[in-house]
């Protein structure tokens, strides 16, 4: 039981220490997300909110 133990903690330790090297990667996922976001919120943020003032407007008989 404790070989496997050992095994298991070896095989989690270099899983964990295989990846250190990735974070200006993430960081570039996480930006480019972003800019996805602010961009389509640009385009498509003023024919939202007429949708929901009319969505609104309907709702309450205004």
């Amino acid at each position: 039981m404790t070989r496997m133990w050992r095994r298991l903690r070896a095989a989690w330790a270099g899983a964990v220490h295989d990846d250190t090297g990735d974070v200006p990667g993430w960081v570039l996922i996480t930006l480019m997300t972003a800019g996805l976001v602010v961009v389509i919120w640009a385009l498509a943020g003023p024919a939202l909110a007429e949708l929901f003032q009319n969505a609104i407007a309907r709702v309450s008989g205004f």
